[in-house]
């Protein structure tokens, strides 16, 4: 029996976990692309969870951790190893606090708030993807994020269960602590917010959601935005004092405009295109691969680079690529 074998038969064997081998993994990612995973397991159970992590870890197999798959590039020949998905979905509130499962979907977690009339994650409705996803990268919108909510966060750091205050979790612009080690994994987080009318809050989210929907239709193939905006203030003095005072909002500028400079709109190859009104919008058309992604997505950087001396930096997380672990 090989190692993939004995490994595959002893995840199988771990409680509450569900195992398949040969899972196709664009079924697990907003551009529906990405070939099969040798093994794949699921579960809602934090034991099974480490369990079945410290049998990948044993087995000596590759392996990976992966949640919604809205920001998930998957390779075309898919993951030679072990891919693991936690999905517990639990959100409760108690008073002004509200718990959440890292495989709850964010728009639910917002939805939840917004109904018991708490205020300070509404900005971020109709962003896609689980809310555990939403705390690794710091998730935000319209000039507030994830940070400003969160009091705790529940995770793994491959040794024990842990909890991070706020300041612990190391928040940046698009980032955390949990980004950076990627080995720990969150299982859940408390958010703190504030009581509001929730009419008041449901408008706003309601006007949001449209803007986006409009932008970023739910039925697009697509991962939102690929490229993260810039800090206007760690941008190159000769990009910074070309840009129109405009594009400058609370301190960073759209990854858009460059990309647009650059001549990105209506680009494609294959069945992966531009969309012709959005610049940092790449799309899956219908047949598209994930070589043909990987290639726009380099081709629109290298545009940006001559031209402006920028690097742009994805959103995208990529799995099953050798030379992008």
């Amino acid at each position: 029996m090989s190692t993939a074998e004995k490994t595959l038969a002893h995840l199988a064997g771990i409680p509450g976990l569900r195992v398949a081998a040969g899972e196709p993994l664009a079924r697990y990612t907003r551009f529906a692309i990405g070939g099969p995973a040798d093994i794949y397991a699921e579960t809602a159970s934090v034991d099974a969870f480490i369990a079945a992590l410290d049998a990948c870890r044993n087995s000596g197999l590759a392996h990976v951790v992966i949640g919604g798959g809205t920001n998930l590039i998957v390779s075309d020949e898919g993951f030679r190893g072990i891919v693991l998905r936690f999905t517990a979905d639990c959100v409760v509130a108690d008073g002004p606090r509200i718990r959440a499962d890292a495989g709850a979907e964010l728009g639910r977690v917002v939805d939840y708030a917004i109904n018991a009339g708490l205020a300070g994650i509404e900005t971020l409705a109709g962003i896609p993807g689980s809310f555990g996803a939403a705390i690794y990268g710091n998730a935000g919108a319209y000039g507030h994020s994830m940070s400003e909510a969160v009091d705790a966060v529940r995770f793994f750091d491959g040794r024990s269960v842990r909890v991070f205050g706020n300041a612990e979790c190391a928040f940046r612009y698009r980032e955390s602590i949990f980004k950076r080690n990627r080995e720990w994994i969150v299982f859940s987080a408390e958010l703190l917010l504030a009581p509001a009318d929730r009419k008041d809050l449901r408008r706003a989210a309601d006007k949001i959601v449209a803007v986006r929907n409009a932008k970023f239709p739910p039925a697009l193939k697509c991962a939102g935005s690929i490229f993260k905006n810039l800090l206007f203030a760690e941008l190159p003095p000769d990009a910074a004092s070309a840009l129109p005072e405009k594009v400058v909002r609370e301190g960073k500028v759209p990854a858009a405009y460059f990309l647009e400079q650059a001549g990105a709109k209506g680009a494609a190859k294959g069945d992966i295109r531009v969309a012709d009104y959005h610049a940092n919008l790449i799309y899956n058309a219908g047949a598209g691969t994930a070589r043909d992604l990987c290639e726009l997505i380099a081709e629109l950087k290298s545009h940006v680079r001559d031209r402006f001396g920028i690097e742009l930096e994805e959103e995208v997380q990529y799995v099953g690529f050798e030379d992008r672990a």
